[in-house]
């Protein structure tokens, strides 16, 4: 019965087009070492390319270029009877563009967003490392989002 259940579950995969994005072919195999991100210009950008280095790896000969703008917000979140903030949202946005190296032509342009929260508790150097600990946690979903975004696409 197993045996059957699996045969229909491989049947019904193979049938709906899934392909797997390190599988021959697939759009992770074709990114791989093969895109060359722009250079950041600031610490959050440094934190995001690095991020995207590490999953697409890096590259000396691309076959793409890869385009970030990003703009880093952040907002008062919880404010106790005193006045004081004692928490704070950090919020991201990247736009990207994937262009073909060689060319120029865009192969994908789109945008990610999000945020992290981070604690004002405690003393000011613990509240400074907490934000940047949520500012790197924010670098690391964004650059998780765009990876993700570009290996769901055709390239």
């Amino acid at each position: 019965m197993r045996i059957l259940a699996a045969l229909a579950l491989i049947l019904m995969v193979s049938a709906c087009g899934f392909e797997p994005v390190y599988g021959p072919g697939g759009t992770g195999t074709q990114l791989q070492n093969r895109v060359l991100v722009d250079k950041p210009i600031d610490r959050e950008g440094f934190l995001l390319v690095r991020q995207l280095e590490e999953r697409l790896g890096r590259t000396g000969d691309p076959a793409y270029r890869l385009g970030i703008k990003l703009a880093v917000a952040e907002e008062a979140r919880a404010i106790d009877p005193d006045g004081d903030i004692r928490r704070f949202h950090v919020i991201g946005t990247a736009e990207y563009t994937l262009a073909d190296a060689a060319t120029g032509a865009i192969v994908r342009s789109d945008s990610v967003d999000n945020f992290v929260g981070y604690s004002a508790t405690g003393t000011t150097v613990a509240t400074l490392a907490a934000k940047r600990d949520a500012t790197e946690r924010l670098m690391t979903i964004l650059a998780d989002e765009i990876v993700l975004q570009l290996q769901a696409s055709e390239l």
